[in-house]
């Protein structure tokens, strides 16, 4: 399968697949470049503890239909870091700039410079359903869609079984 991309600016770090088996493609921090100051590599941003940032990867990507790209931590930087993605879909038809959204969950401020890979994205199979109201309560007793018999319980409920 091929994923199209745009870059949407001069200079933009295009996205890459480090071995030929991995799942996902790594993007980078892609800031403009009046933002670099002296140019690929040179701009930085701080994320702080407890803080989250939006970072441009300067890149559009055509997602095909029946698909979506999930933005996923990239293992260094969330392990090593503690730089964690947020809001992680992107839809096909969704044509403009991708952004990612990284948090800081450690205890020192960290720097992103230009060009730094922060994340990877991974094509999704989509499922397109559409959600019916239904006046039954017991959403799995009447007729039986699901093998499970977990109920309502939530939050750690199955470990009490």
């Amino acid at each position: 399968m091929l994923l199209e991309y745009y870059m949407v600016r001069p200079d933009v770090f295009p996205p890459t697949r480090a071995n030929p088996s991995d799942a996902g493609l790594d993007v980078c921090y892609s800031p403009e470049l009046s933002k670099r100051g002296g140019g690929p590599g040179h701009a930085h941003i701080v994320i702080k503890p407890g803080e989250g940032a939006i970072l441009p990867t300067g890149l559009k990507l055509g997602v095909p239909h029946g698909f979506m790209l999930e933005v996923k931590n990239r293992s260094s930087v969330a392990a090593k870091r503690s730089l964690i993605v947020g809001a992680c879909v992107i839809d096909s038809g969704y044509d403009g700039e991708v952004f990612v959204n990284l948090h800081n969950i450690g205890k020192e401020s960290q720097y992103v410079k230009a060009g730094e890979k922060i994340a990877q994205v991974v094509m999704i199979p989509v499922v397109h359903f559409r959600a019916i109201e239904t006046s039954q309560d017991d959403l799995y007793g009447w007729y039986p869609i699901t093998i499970s018999d977990r109920g309502d319980g939530a939050l750690g409920s199955t470990d009490n079984k």
